[in-house]
């Protein structure tokens, strides 16, 4: 068997978790009075998002040990299978350097991945390894298609304030000083590993209209694997994006994703936005 690895950056939906051979490596959350969990449903993401509002610093979250990593490739060596890692991007978090680490120690065949994403741009990449293990692919095979396949992967999103990505040492703070002005909304595009400031808009009329400009720039979406809707807090701000997705672009296939404890510490409430896959 092929195992399927990801860590809880992916945000997976229940659905995604019922699938037998997809394991989640959970990251480490640890609030401001020292109180830590992990990001593996324990704690659910409203929960942490009313947390996030209550606490005056912002958590810090951790990436896994290589023991976390190394206890699944033995099992998985144990068994006779072949394991396949998709992380977070390395730029982002050190979990791809964890999971190097143990993949070097470990018995098992491991082909590691980086996502070069994160939240619902990962798990386009996760269902990818999914439908190709269910085409009956072998693990290398499967591992390079997802090389070519991730660089199509394109997240596109509106945040209320670039205070916390800023904060947590993901964006520059000159950057998150130009997205900061009074009334502004920036819009946000990760792909290539690492996070960008693509445009602005006033207000979320304006943002969402800016956001919907950037659809066509990073590439467009490919009909064939549709779209994920994310949020983080709010799920009812992802009404007008399925609109207008489904209104004027004319796509189906739609599913919605809420962010977790892991992206949701680096980019803070209110956010919506969408992650898909541009044509070839």
């Amino acid at each position: 068997m092929i195992r399927i690895v990801t860590d809880s950056a992916a945000d997976l939906t229940a659905r995604d978790l019922e699938i037998p051979g997809v394991t989640v490596v959970p990251l480490g959350i640890t609030f401001a009075d020292g109180t830590a969990a992990l990001d593996d449903g324990s704690m659910t993401k409203d929960e942490f998002f009313t947390r996030l509002a209550e606490d005056s610093k912002l958590p810090r979250t951790s990436q896994p040990s290589p023991a976390s990593f190394i206890e699944l490739f033995e099992e998985a060596a144990d068994a006779g299978d072949e394991v396949i890692v998709i992380t977070i991007a390395q730029k982002l978090s050190g979990t791809y350097q964890c999971a190097n680490l143990a993949a070097a120690e470990a018995d098992a065949k491991v082909y590691l991945i980086d996502s070069e994403t994160a939240a619902q741009g990962e798990a386009i990449i996760v269902r990818e390894a999914i439908r190709l293990r269910e085409q009956g692919l072998s693990a290398s095979r499967i591992a390079a298609e997802l090389e070519t396949f991730k660089k199509r992967v394109r997240v596109v999103a509106i945040v209320d304030s670039l205070k916390h990505l800023q904060k947590g040492g993901r964006l520059p703070a000159a950057v998150a000083i130009v997205g900061g002005a009074l009334g502004i909304k920036p819009v946000l595009a990760l792909f290539d590993g690492a996070i960008h400031l693509v445009d602005k808009g006033r207000g979320r009329p304006g943002a969402l209209v800016a956001m919907y400009r950037q659809l066509d720039k990073l590439g467009g979406v490919d009909p064939a694997y549709g779209y994920t809707l994310l949020y983080s807090d709010d799920k009812q701000l992802t009404a007008p994006v399925h609109h207008y997705l489904h209104q004027n672009l004319h796509l189906t296939g739609g599913r919605v994703g809420q962010i977790g404890p892991t992206i949701g510490t680096h980019v803070g409430p209110g956010v919506v936005g969408v992650a898909f896959v541009i044509p070839e």
